[in-house]
């Protein structure tokens, strides 16, 4: 059974409204994530305009909270209304701990391997409590605005401090999500952000009761050089643990988020081309797998050292210069603005990739592309064609027209996607 036919079993097509997570239709789930609170408006203006719909953002619990019980919103509600004005949303992060509430703890430093003195993630009853005071406050304040929520950050690696520690984390979550719910009942909460897939993790978490009240389930699924489509035995792994811990009243109905995943360009782990190409595929794969908000990471180069790995996740460089990646997306989102995946064609080769794609007024496009070396494919096309004939968009950008061949369609498939108008063509199977 085609996985698209098994998400409609499962109800994930149309997801609650309450929810507010978007549609699986292009753009409204294609994010990307950001490093900065004010100001940048020329990144937010550059990034509106490459298609992306959401910005995922840390919301810093020690940056809000100053005093004890007193919480300083202006930065972000700066940032919110910055993203308003260009027509996007916000993912904030709910992180990390504070100085304030819990001590201090040695560490080691994850790149360095260094020990260093950092504060505790929230595990005093007090902490956990102040952390789940402040997170209902901000889902009040920010309530019927479209942001999603997500408990923390990766939990499972460094950034639970000192140790990763399950249990920890599903008691800060348990705590939060009541305070939440009671502050703003349609708040959108995710979690837990896992770094990868992390099963044992996962299971211990979704074990604890918490899906009764979340929303999504988020995830990292990072593979640095392995091409987005390896992901598919690990996404379907993770439906499965949902599905049997999941009240029976929502089996089908809490969809997994990607909310954190990319490919640097440091030299070790892909080429600039090849990042462009992961970018445009990733969003589509986890389209295709019932993924309906998929974070990229990240809006740009977080240094100038090209031999750095955390330098280079970028769409765009420091001065906001376009890699790319940023073409890719771009390109992506407008070709494939208000089309839903209706399927994917059974082809010769499993590392093959033709999606079809469908909108509300009856047009198709198709989105070719493949994990082998490149070679051409024939479809056969039924139906009207285009006065004009079929035009073909490359991955980059460039137009050019299909001279049709009686109702055959020659098509070349190669790394990067490219997008194929039908008109109200269709694809014989």
């Amino acid at each position: 059974m085609h996985w698209q036919r098994v998400l409609t079993c499962l109800g994930l097509m149309a997801l609650p409204a309450a929810a507010q997570l978007p549609p699986l239709r292009l753009p409204e789930g294609v994010g990307v994530n950001i490093h900065f609170v004010t100001g940048h408006e020329a990144d937010l203006d550059r990034l509106a305009a490459a298609g992306f719909k959401f910005v995922r953002m840390d919301f810093t619990w020690e940056a809000i909270e100053r005093r004890r019980g007193e919480y300083d919103w202006s930065g972000y509600d700066a940032l919110t209304a910055n993203l308003e004005r260009r027509g996007l949303r916000a993912l904030y992060i709910l992180d990390y701990s504070h100085r304030l509430y819990e001590d201090a703890v040695q560490t080691t430093n994850p790149i360095t391997g260094r020990p260093e003195t950092n504060v505790a993630s929230p595990r005093k009853p007090e902490s956990v409590e102040a952390f789940a005071r402040w997170a209902a406050a901000a889902a009040a304040r920010y309530a019927g605005r479209g942001v999603v929520w997500e408990i923390w950050n990766e939990p499972n690696i460094f950034f639970w401090r000192p140790h990763p520690n399950v249990d920890d984390y599903v008691r800060l979550a348990r705590t939060t999500l009541q305070a939440m719910r009671q502050a703003d009942p349609r708040a959108t909460v995710v979690a837990p952000a896992v770094s990868g897939f992390d099963p044992p993790f996962m299971e211990r978490f979704l074990a604890s009761g918490l899906l009764a009240q979340l929303d999504g389930v988020s995830v990292h699924p990072y593979r640095h050089r392995r091409p987005p489509e390896t992901a598919e035995p690990e996404y379907r792994r993770l439906r499965e643990q949902i599905e049997r811990h999941a009240p029976s009243e929502r089996r089908g109905r809490i969809p997994i988020v990607s909310s954190e995943w990319g490919y640097s360009t440091d030299g070790q782990d892909v080429s600039l081309e090849t990042q462009a190409a992961y970018l445009a595929r990733q969003q589509l794969f986890n389209l295709w797998m019932g993924v309906p908000l998929s974070i990229w990471y990240d809006w740009k180069n977080d240094g100038p050292d090209p031999h750095e790995r955390e330098h280079n996740f970028g769409t765009v460089y420091p001065d906001l210069t376009p890699k790319p990646a940023y073409h890719a997306v771009q390109t992506l989102t407008r070709e494939l603005a208000g089309y839903a995946i209706a399927e994917r064609l059974p082809m010769e080769r499993s590392q093959d990739w033709v999606l079809v794609l469908t909108n509300q007024t009856g047009e198709t496009k198709l989105a070719a592309w493949t994990l082998e070396p490149p070679w051409a494919v024939t479809l056969v096309v039924e139906g009207p064609q285009p006065p004009d004939g079929w035009r073909l968009v490359e991955g980059t950008g460039q137009t050019r027209r299909l001279e049709p061949d009686q109702n055959r369609l020659r098509l070349e498939l190669e790394a990067m996607p490219r997008y194929i108008s039908l008109g109200r063509g269709r694809v014989r199977r």
